[in-house]
């Protein structure tokens, strides 16, 4: 069946990198996938990717890349030292991040991946925090953004500001909205708790990690909680407000933490499980390494089915102990939020045999890995499950 006026599937991408790696011409690839040759030629411009090795001496451009196929992926100098140019290789699942991030910024509007995104939303917040109006913020600095888009991303908590610090926006009472969806239903494609069960099937062997986040005061600090469901080890990073780019801002900073201490984000965290909150929308941050390339697959739980992560919903109980509901984190520090789990990683667990937390995700992994995530080893006489922890 003719594909053609079809969107392009990571299928047909991965037919184009072998065809392309095998030296035929567009119009031969084109007919192999049903698309005309100008469309594979476009695609493979369009999302053709810089690699460097060893061999590279120069930023020049090999002059066989001026004409088709535009690649090396079928150069027999690609992998040796014959060649000292910059290698420029299409890569099949590259270019379809590239397309799902291209179709989800059409049809949501909200580049939250690109820079110019995270740009406009400093510029815009401080000036609002510094009593500007929107409009004004956006003409006065010359952004490619409505004023629309912006309250519309303010309101879905893609901006470090609320709505309460607009002052016009809180006079006016807000239109009736049919179910909001936190994350835009283009990012949750291939991400649904369906393809959660299907990719597990798959790689059973790979290690689940479950996402949430706890709220203190409305508005205020929230607590980000990371759980280890093999180990039921759990800890926290405290992030500022509920929002994509403080969330997204702190997951980066792990990572680059993780990396300079010699660990590897997606071999800790192969598949991630989270709920639909606006927090997690920015899923590149979460999947891709700082190259742009996939590392970990996240994945959402349907909407109001928190019992679909069950681990990181109970182990919450512990935290809570501590914590009581209603109490605000506005006063936290990330060092108090690391004693708290300190301590509820150093609980006995029945399901454990008596070891704790700690012991089981040590064992696993390592002490050091541990003290990363801010986790320190607590005698057991001194666990304390109390609010007089923090008091």
């Amino acid at each position: 069946m003719s594909s053609k006026n079809k969107h392009m599937t990571l299928q047909d991408r991965i037919e184009i990198q072998e065809c392309l790696s095998k030296g035929m011409t567009f119009k031969a690839i084109g007919q192999r996938i049903g698309k005309d040759q100008t469309t594979v030629s476009k695609e493979v411009k369009l999302h053709a990717q810089e690699h460097r090795n060893g061999f590279v001496k120069t930023d020049q451009t090999c002059p066989k890349l001026l004409k088709a196929p535009y690649v090396c992926n079928g150069c027999p100098l690609k992998g040796n030292a014959g060649c000292k140019f910059l290698r420029r290789l299409y890569i099949a699942k590259t270019a379809q991040a590239e397309y799902a991030e291209l179709l989800v910024d059409a049809r949501t509007g909200t580049p939250l991946n690109k820079e110019e995104f995270y740009q406009a939303e400093r510029i815009v917040s401080a000036a609002v925090i510094n009593g500007q109006h929107v409009f004004h913020a956006i003409k006065s600095n010359n952004l490619s953004v409505s004023v629309a888009s912006v309250y519309r991303y303010i309101k879905r908590g893609y901006y470090t500001i609320s709505p309460i610090d607009l002052p016009r926006a809180v006079k006016f009472k807000p239109r009736k909205q049919k179910h909001p969806e936190y994350v835009p239903q283009g990012v949750k494609k291939g991400r649904s708790f369906e393809d959660f069960l299907n990719y597990s099937e798959l790689s059973p062997e790979l290690p689940l990690v479950e996402m949430d986040t706890v709220i203190g005061d409305p508005g205020g600090k929230t607590i980000m909680t990371i759980h280890f469901v093999n180990a039921d080890f759990m800890f926290g990073i405290l992030l500022e407000n509920k929002t994509a780019v403080e969330a997204s801002s702190k997951i980066i900073a792990l990572k680059e933490k993780m990396k300079t201490a010699g660990f590897s984000f997606g071999d800790i965290f192969p598949v991630i499980l989270t709920d639909h909150g606006g927090e997690f929308s920015n899923v590149f941050a979460f999947e891709n390494d700082s190259d742009g390339n996939l590392e970990t697959h996240l994945f959402f739980c349907d909407p109001n089915a928190s019992y679909q992560k069950p681990h990181v919903e109970k182990n919450h109980t512990l935290f809570r102990d501590i914590v009581p509901k209603g109490h605000s984190f506005d006063d936290f520090t990330q060092e108090t939020v690391d004693l708290i789990f300190s301590h509820v990683n150093a609980v006995k667990r029945k399901q454990f045999n008596g070891k704790s937390s700690y012991d089981l995700f040590t064992f696993s992994y390592s002490e050091k890995l541990a003290s990363l995530f801010g986790i320190s080893y607590i005698p057991p006489e001194k666990v304390c499950q109390s609010p007089s922890l923090i008091k």
